[in-house]
C-alpha cells in the first residue's frame, strides 16, 4: 500500500515505524504536521495514500482530511484512555501495565473506533525510555496489525461505545501537578515525577534563585543533607537532598523567558555554573566497579564475568559531549587492561549513541571549537575500538544509534542489536560530511555502494534491514528489560567458543593488512578536514541546522517527504 505517515516530528517510533513498514514492502512518504495543516492537505493530494498513520502528533488532523481520508491514530493509552497526557499518569501513577491503541480519528480527540490494541508492561523508567521501549514495541506491533487487518477489508474496527471498553478521560499532566515538595516529598515520589517529565516536559523548580526544568531522575543512596540542597555533582549531573535521601539530575533547562542565552537541556553542573556565585559543588566520583548493594547513578559502568567484560554507558538522549567521550575513553582503556577476551559495550536500554552533543556546542561560547573537540574526542574513542586486537568488542545495541554513534558501533567486530532498534547511519540533515572512521568501517560492512546510498539518502534504516546490508551481525529478539541478561548468556557463549584464539588472531592479521592499505590516520585526517571546513565556516549550513534542531525551531522544507532529523524522542 502506499501510505503516508503524518507527525509533528520525524522522532523515534515515527522513525521506527517508517522503516518496518518500508521492510513490508509498502511505500512509505512522510510529512511534518509541525509546520501547519497545509503540508498535510498538499501531501495528500499529491500522494494519494490508501491509508494515513499518525504516530506522533501533537495537534488534529485537518477535519477535510479525516473525512475523505482514513486516518489511524496511534494513542499511548489503553483502549478507552483519552486525553494528551497518557504516558505521564502511567508512570506517575507507577501502573504496572498500559497499553497502546490504533484508532480512527474523529472530531472527538481519542474516541474513535478501535482498529487495533497492544498492552505493556510498565518497569520504574523514565517517561522516555519507556515511550522508545515497552511503548515503541507495543505500538508497532499494534499499528502492523491494524494496517493489516485495513488492507485485507474483512475487518470492522470496534466502536469506542462497546460495553468492551471504558472510557477514562485524563486531563493534561500540568506543571501543577509535577511541582515537587521537597521538605514533604519522599524519594520516591520525586523520582515518580521527576521519571514522568524526564524529556519533556521536564518539572518547573527553582535553583540558585533561578527558575529552570529539571530532566531526568536517579536514586542516591549515601549523600544527605537539607531537603532541598544541592549536594554535589558528578558526571555533570547535580545531586539534591530529599526529605529521605538524594536524587541524582543528569540535566537542567533554562525557561525561555529567563535570559539565559541556551534555553535548552544541558548538563545540570554547567548550567548552576552558570548562575553560582561562589565555588563549585565538591565532587562526588563514583568508582567504575560500583560495589554490590551500591543504588547510585553513574553514566559509565564496568562489571566482569569471566573472560567477558561489559563497559556500560548510558548519556541524556544518547549524546556524548567531549567530556563524556574523554571519561568514555579512559574507562575503556582501563576495560582493556582486565583479564578478558570479550568485551561489550553499551548500556542495559535506550539509546546506544547518537554521537557529538549538538546542546552543549550550541550552547558553547565558541561552538565552532566546541564542535571541534568534541568531534575529536569521539573519533579518540572510535580509533581506540578499532586498534583493539587482543581480544573481540561486541556492540551490543539495546536502543537506537545515529550519526557517530552508528560509527561507533560499527567500529566493533560484532554488531547485535535489539530487534526494535532503529540505526541513522548518516550525517547529511546536519550538513555534515561526517567523521569517527565512517569512511573505513561503513564501506568495509556494506560496500561502497551501500554506504554512498546510506549516507546520501540518510534515512532511518531498521535492525532487520542493517543485518541483511551487513551494518549487524546478530538480532536480538528481546523484550527490552531482557535484553542485558540475553547479552550476557550470548557473550559468556562467544567466550568459550573454541575458535576465539583463530577469530582473534585472524582480527589482528586483518587489521594490520588494512593498516598497510589505508593507515588510519589517513580516514582521520580526510574526514576531519571536511568537518573542520565546514565547522569554521559561519556560513556553512550545519549551524543553523544545528541552532534549529536543539531550540526545536522551524527549519527546512515545510513539507519534507524525505524525512527530515526530528525530536530524537
Amino acid at each position: 500500500m502506499d501510505i503516508l505517515l503524518v507527525a509533528s516530528a520525524f522522532n523515534s517510533l515515527s522513525q521506527r515505524l517508517y522503516a518496518e513498514l518500508s521492510d513490508l514492502g509498502h511505500r512509505v512518504d512522510v510529512v511534518l504536521a509541525a509546520h501547519g495543516p497545509d503540508p498535510v492537505r498538499s501531501a495528500v493530494a499529491e500522494l494519494r495514500p490508501d491509508l494515513i498513520v499518525a504516530p506522533m502528533l501533537r495537534t488534529a488532523l485537518p477535519e477535510d482530511v479525516w473525512r475523505e481520508h482514513t486516518c489511524l491514530i496511534v494513542h499511548p493509552g489503553p483502549p478507552g484512555d483519552r486525553g494528551p497526557s497518557s504516558l505521564d499518569w502511567a508512570v506517575s501513577g507507577r501502573a504496572a501495565r498500559w497499553g497502546v491503541t490504533v484508532l480512527e480519528a474523529e472530531a472527538v480527540m481519542d474516541a474513535g473506533p478501535i482498529w487495533a490494541a497492544e498492552p505493556f508492561p510498565v518497569p520504574p523508567v523514565g517517561k522516555s525510555d519507556l515511550y522508545r521501549n515497552e511503548t515503541s514495541d507495543a505500538a508497532v506491533t499494534a499499528v502492523l496489525t491494524a494496517v493489516r487487518r485495513y488492507a485485507e477489508g474483512s475487518c470492522k474496527p470496534l466502536p469506542q461505545t462497546d460495553d468492551s471498553v471504558t472510557v477514562v478521560r485524563r486531563d493534561p499532566y500540568r506543571q501543577q501537578r509535577r511541582r515537587i515538595d521537597w521538605e514533604r516529598d519522599d524519594t520516591e515520589t520525586v523520582l515518580g515525577k521527576l521519571r514522568a517529565a524526564d524529556s519533556q516536559p521536564g518539572v518547573l523548580d527553582e535553583l540558585l534563585g533561578r527558575e529552570v526544568f529539571l530532566h531526568g531522575g536517579h536514586p542516591e543512596d549515601r549523600l544527605r543533607g537539607r531537603p532541598g540542597e544541592l549536594l554535589a555533582q558528578r558526571a555533570g549531573a547535580v545531586c539534591r537532598a530529599t526529605r529521605d535521601g538524594a536524587v541524582w539530575i543528569p540535566e537542567l533547562r533554562p525557561r525561555r523567558n529567563s535570559g539565559d542565552p541556551a534555553p535548552f537541556r544541558r548538563p545540570a553542573a554547567s548550567v548552576l555554573a552558570a548562575y553560582r556565585p561562589g565555588p563549585d559543588l565538591p565532587e562526588d566520583p563514583a568508582p567504575l566497579e560500583l560495589p554490590p548493594g551500591r543504588r547510585t547513578w553513574t553514566d559509565i559502568r564496568y562489571r566482569q564475568h569471566g573472560a567477558v567484560g561489559h563497559l556500560g554507558f548510558s548519556f541524556p538522549g544518547g549524546a556524548m559531549d567531549t567530556d563524556q567521550c574523554r571519561r568514555l575513553l579512559a574507562a575503556y582503556r582501563e576495560a582493556l587492561t582486565r583479564p578478558t577476551r570479550v568485551l561489550v559495550l553499551g548500556g542495559p536500554r535506550d539509546f546506544f549513541s547518537n554521537g557529538i552533543h549538538l546542546g552543549v556546542v550550541e550552547a558553547a561560547p565558541d561552538p565552532a571549537r566546541e564542535s571541534w573537540a568534541n568531534l575529536n574526542a569521539m573519533d579518540d574513542l572510535v580509533e581506540a575500538v578499532l586498534r583493539t586486537t587482543d581480544r573481540l568488542v561486541v556492540a551490543a545495541l539495546a536502543g537506537n544509534a545515529a550519526a557517530g554513534g552508528a560509527m561507533l558501533a560499527l567500529a566493533a567486530d560484532e554488531v547485535w542489536c535489539r530487534t526494535g532498534v532503529v540505526l541513522n547511519p548518516h550525517y547529511r540533515r546536519m550538513g555534515l560530511y561526517g567523521s569517527e572512521f565512517w569512511t573505513y568501517t561503513l564501506p568495509r560492512r556494506a560496500g561502497p555502494g551501500e554506504a554512498r546510498r546510506l549516507t546520501t539518502e540518510a534515512l532511518p534504516v531498521s535492525a532487520a534491514t542493517a543485518a541483511r546490508l551487513g551494518l549487524v551481525d546478530r538480532l536480538v529478539p528481546a523484550a527490552p528489560g531482557r535484553f542485558p541478561a540475553e547479552v550476557e548468556r550470548l557473550a559468556a557463549g562467544l567466550a568459550a567458543a573454541g575458535d576465539l584464539d583463530r577469530r582473534i588472531a585472524a582480527k589482528e592479521a586483518a587489521r594490520a593488512a588494512d593498516e598497510r592499505d589505508r593507515p588510519l590516520a589517513a580516514h582521520r585526517e580526510d574526514e576531519l578536514a571536511r568537518m573542520h571546513a565546514v565547522f569554521f565556516d559561519p556560513a556553512a549550513p550545519y549551524h543553523a541546522l544545528r541552532s534549529a534542531f536543539v531550540r526545536k525551531t522551524p527549519g527546512g522544507s515545510p513539507r519534507p517527504l524525505a524525512p527530515a532529523a526530528g525530536d530524537p524522542r
